[in-house]
């Protein structure tokens, strides 16, 4: 860990977890457990979830409590066609830990982390209209950074396959997926 790393641990007042540090394939579950739990992600396969902590381990942080196992992540990846935007795919933090700003001191960290190294000037991320503490953080990130934001729908619900099992038409359908681009980034 970096030592502004180290310093953005310190911030927390109530700190339960010691480390900040890269993903490995052996907190695959665990990062899978806390998206599920999270009830607001998109789950994915726990297969993609070990996959991500081995191809994107490099772009991704874990938060670790005194025992080691994993209590919030943050997923990215750099765009292949503007390498220096940063895609956060996914960030949660365990139930027990919530409310301590963990993710965003995980955004920051990642930034610390990727920026300087891999040239990020950006973050982009997608958010569904009804994930309000997502918006939140995303916000306040771009206000802590200096930077400009701007939305657009990126993926119409529409384009997502609905759940046939559904009684209610509206109960499979997907909500859109909103681009938030916050950038450039102050150094």
């Amino acid at each position: 860990m970096t030592a502004a790393q180290e310093d953005l641990v310190r911030a927390i007042p109530t700190s339960e977890f010691t480390t900040i540090d890269t993903p490995r394939v052996e907190d695959g579950a665990a990062i899978w457990r806390i998206a599920r739990d999270s009830e607001v992600l998109d789950l994915n396969s726990s297969y993609s979830y070990l996959l991500w902590c081995r191809d994107f381990a490099a772009t991704s942080l874990v938060a670790r409590d005194t025992s080691g196992e994993p209590v919030a992540f943050v997923t990215g990846y750099a765009r292949p066609d503007r390498p220096q935007a940063l895609v956060v795919w996914q960030i949660a933090v365990d139930a027990t830990h919530r409310g301590q700003g963990l993710a965003g001191v995980l955004l920051d960290a990642l930034i610390a982390k990727v920026g300087g190294d891999r040239g990020i000037r950006e973050v982009e991320t997608t958010i569904t209209p009804d994930n309000a503490a997502s918006e939140r953080l995303f916000t306040s990130f771009a206000e802590r950074h200096g930077a400009r934001m701007e939305r657009e729908v990126l993926f119409d619900g529409a384009l997502f396959p609905r759940d046939s099992g559904a009684e209610d038409e509206s109960a499979g359908a997907h909500l859109p997926e909103v681009l938030y681009r916050i950038g450039p980034l102050a150094d």
